[in-house]
C-alpha cells in the first residue's frame, strides 16, 4: 500500500461528495437541526394539557375538583355539557374530558361508591399516558381531603432524600441530544461509504480504478478515511456547537477522548457500509438493507432502552455490534466524566469489532471487484 495512493483516492472521494448536494444537506441536517429538534421534542412532564369537565353535580366537592386542575400541567378547564364530549374530542379540542355525575357528593358521603368517567384522546400518546395518572391523583387527593374534612399531608416516618447524579434536573433533552449524535454518527458513516461505492459503480468509474495501479485495500481504505473524516468533523461540531452551546447540555468528560472513541466506531461502521454496498449493488437495495440494519442497531444498542431490560440472548448478540460499545463509552465519557482507565475495554472491543468488519468487507469488496 502506498500513502500517496490513499491520499489521492481519498481526495477523489471528498470531491465526489462535494458534488452531491443531497448528501451534503443530509450531513448538515443530521448534525445540527435533527439533534436540536430531537432534544427539544423529548417527552417531559405534563404541560398545558387541554381538559374539559362536565359537572352535573354542582356541589362543593365537584367545585374543588374543577379548581384543582391548574397550570402548568393543565390549561384552565373548559366547562361543557355531556353531549359536547364526543364532538370536541373528535375535533381534537380536548385531550381529557372528566364527567362528574349528578349527586356525586351525596352518594360519596352515603358510602355508595359513585364513579367518575374520564375520557382520554389516546392519539396524543405522550400526554394521554402521563396525564391519566395526573388526573387520577388529583381527583383522588381532592376526594380524600374532602371526606377527611381537612387538607393535610401525611408525613412518613422516614424521609427519603433523592439526589440524581449527572443530570440533577432529570432533563430528558440532555439524554436525547447525546443519543441523537450517536445515531447520526452510525447512520451517516454507513450511508456515505456505501453511497460512495455504489456511486462508483453507477457512474462507471469503478472500471477506471481497476486499470490503475491501486489495490482493493487502497480503494477501500481511501473511502473509509475520507468519509470517516467528514463524519468525525461533523460530530465534533455537533458536540461543541449544537449540544454544548445551542442546547446548553454540559459535557462532563473529555471531548478529545470521545472523538478518539468515535474514530474507532467510524472504522467499524464505514467498513460495514462498504460490506452492505457490495451486497446490495444498487442504491434502492442499499436503502432497504439500511432499514434492516440501522433499526436493530439503534433500538437494541442501549441508546433508547437500557440493555439490562433486554433478554440475555439479545444482550449477547448485541455485544457483537459496535453501536453497543459506543453507546456505553459515550455515555460514560460525556455524562459521567469517565477517563481512559474506565472505557478502555469498550474501546478495545470497538477496535476488535472494527478489525473483523474490515476483514469481512475487504474480502467481499475483492469479490465485488472481480
Amino acid at each position: 500500500m502506498k500513502a500517496r495512493n490513499l491520499w489521492n483516492l481519498g481526495i477523489k472521494e471528498l470531491r465526489g461528495l462535494w458534488r452531491e448536494p443531497v448528501l451534503l444537506l443530509l450531513i448538515v441536517y443530521s448534525f445540527s437541526l435533527s439533534i436540536y429538534t430531537e432534544s427539544r421534542a423529548m417527552p417531559e412532564t405534563l404541560s398545558d394539557a387541554a381538559i374539559a369537565i362536565v359537572d352535573e353535580d354542582q356541589s362543593a366537592l365537584s367545585a374543588r375538583i374543577v379548581s384543582a386542575f391548574t397550570p402548568p400541567y393543565f390549561l384552565t378547564p373548559r366547562m361543557i355539557s355531556p353531549d359536547q364530549i364526543d364532538p370536541r374530542m373528535d375535533a381534537g379540542l380536548d385531550t381529557f374530558a372528566l364527567h362528574i355525575p349528578p349527586d356525586f357528593e351525596r352518594d360519596l358521603l352515603a358510602g355508595r361508591h359513585p364513579e367518575i368517567q374520564l375520557n382520554i384522546d389516546a392519539t396524543r400518546m405522550t400526554q394521554a399516558f402521563t396525564g391519566s395518572g395526573y388526573v387520577q391523583q388529583i381527583v383522588a387527593a381532592e376526594i380524600t381531603e374532602f371526606t377527611a374534612g381537612h387538607r393535610a399531608e401525611a408525613r412518613p416516618a422516614v424521609a427519603m432524600a433523592l439526589r440524581a447524579r449527572y443530570n440533577p434536573a432529570l432533563e430528558p433533552g440532555w439524554f436525547g441530544a447525546i443519543n441523537s449524535v450517536i445515531n447520526a454518527i452510525t447512520m451517516l458513516s454507513i450511508i456515505l461509504t456505501g453511497a460512495a461505492l455504489i456511486r462508483e459503480k453507477e457512474h462507471g468509474t469503478i472500471e477506471h480504478l481497476l486499470v490503475m495501479p491501486v489495490t482493493a485495500a487502497e480503494i477501500m481504505l481511501a473511502k473509509i478515511w475520507s468519509m470517516a473524516l467528514v463524519v468525525l468533523l461533523a460530530s465534533g461540531f455537533a458536540i461543541s456547537v449544537v449540544v454544548q452551546m445551542a442546547l446548553g447540555v454540559p459535557v462532563a468528560g473529555s471531548v478529545p477522548l470521545f472523538v478518539a472513541a468515535a474514530a474507532l466506531m467510524l472504522f467499524a461502521t464505514t467498513s460495514m457500509g462498504i460490506f452492505l454496498a457490495t451486497i446490495a449493488g444498487t442504491m434502492p437495495q442499499f436503502g432497504l438493507l439500511l432499514m434492516l440494519v440501522l433499526m436493530p442497531l439503534q433500538v437494541l444498542s442501549g441508546g433508547m432502552t437500557p440493555r439490562e431490560s433486554m433478554p440475555q440472548v439479545i444482550q449477547a448478540i448485541m455485544s457483537l455490534a459496535p453501536d453497543t460499545h459506543f453507546v456505553i463509552l459515550s455515555q460514560a465519557i460525556l455524562f459521567r466524566g469517565a477517563g481512559l482507565a474506565v472505557v478502555w475495554p469498550e474501546m478495545l472491543a470497538l477496535a476488535a469489532i472494527g478489525a473483523a468488519l474490515f476483514w469481512l468487507a475487504l474480502r467481499q469488496f475483492r469479490r465485488f471487484l472481480g
